[in-house]
């Protein structure tokens, strides 16, 4: 009678292997994508602190073009005997709330104009040769809007961008 009641027990249920690896392999894909995307998340953030410029402006900017309309700007580099010549079309992003540089029609005020050609020529005359290489663009960049927001108040350019450049 004891072995009957032994026979007539239902037995436990055995987890099949391939349930539990696929479980395991769906929890692990999950904790892989949770991490990536913290890890991204925070690599942003400290890229944008790292910066001191988080990007974002609460109105949209104003483009100006510095200098010709069509020919964009015309200077010698490196030096009156350097025999340099840079053409280059640099446009700023201005912030529109600044009423000192801007007009409500969206243009530059005179003052602001010949201060900002001004301090662009003599910025880009004074640049060595060897700092124009395509890699160092970034650096120029960013050191014109810094020289610029000195001048002209913090936040006034949100960014420089050069859309055409030749140096002969």
């Amino acid at each position: 009678m004891a072995d009957e009641e032994r026979d007539d027990a239902p037995e436990p249920k055995k987890k099949s292997p391939i349930v539990l690896v696929a479980v395991l392999v769906i929890v692990g894909l999950l904790l892989a994508t949770g991490i990536a995307f913290f890890v991204s998340k925070m690599a942003v953030e400290n890229a944008t602190a790292e910066s001191g410029d988080s990007g974002r402006h609460s109105d949209p900017g104003v483009f100006i073009k510095l200098g010709d309309p069509k020919e964009g700007i015309l200077v010698n580099v490196g030096g009156p005997r350097s025999g340099k010549y840079l053409k280059t079309t640099i446009i700023l992003e201005m912030n529109p709330g600044k009423k000192d540089n801007i007009t409500e029609g969206g243009t530059l005020q005179p003052f602001a104009e010949t201060k900002i050609l001004d301090m662009t020529m003599q910025f880009l005359r004074s640049t060595k040769v060897e700092d124009f290489d395509a890699t160092k663009q970034d650096d120029l960049k960013k050191q014109l809007k810094d020289m610029l927001n000195a001048e002209l108040g913090a936040g006034s350019v949100y960014d420089v961008y050069i859309t055409s450049f030749l140096l002969q």
